[in-house]
């Protein structure tokens, strides 16, 4: 039997290649030779997507700025929870320094300088105001402790209390010899 001949069939063996082989069970895939090119025939429905594809980037316009805004105060306050735990943190090391340098200056028999006035003068300027130091002279205990308080500056609106450090030193068996 030829091809084309006989089975009962009414294929002739003449196809004209109109068809392109896209179809895959879909109609949206059916796909078909105009000229050269490939026209879909559902290119109407396909324009009325791109335009309600448009309307709906018109109408998203701006909403990531919206969000933004959302977001904004919550990003705030970490950054300032983050810069008030950085101020808690000085605070400690300053009141650290303070109490250190109330110590060794009441190791000293220095009548020049009080412990109260070299732990001040060892805070930075604009925490002095907030700070407290104490130190008790040497009295032949063998070692004296020197304490001072800073108060944590606030930059969020509570309060966080101070920072309190003690440092101790050990006396000079003759405080008139150490230099």
């Amino acid at each position: 039997m030829a091809r084309g001949e006989g089975g009962g069939g009414s294929y002739d063996g003449s196809y004209d290649g109109s068809y392109d082989g896209s179809y895959r069970g879909s109609s949206r895939a059916r796909r078909y030779r105009d000229g050269d090119r490939v026209r879909d025939r559902d290119r109407d429905r396909d324009g009325d997507r791109a335009r309600v594809r448009d309307r709906d980037r018109v109408r998203d316009r701006g909403s990531a700025a919206i969000e933004f805004l959302g977001f904004l105060p919550l990003l705030l306050v970490i950054g300032l929870a983050a810069i008030q735990l950085g101020l808690a943190a000085f605070a400690a090391q300053q009141a650290g320094s303070a109490a250190r340098a109330a110590a060794r200056t009441a190791t000293l028999d220095d009548s020049r300088m009080s412990p109260e006035g070299a732990g001040k003068a060892a805070v930075s300027g604009w925490l002095a105001g907030r700070t407290d130091v104490g130190a008790a002279p040497c009295d032949g205990g063998g070692q004296t402790t020197g304490s001072a308080t800073v108060e944590i500056p606030a930059v969020l609106p509570f309060d966080f209390g101070a920072a309190t450090r003690t440092a101790t030193m050990p006396c000079p068996a003759d405080p008139r010899s150490t230099p």
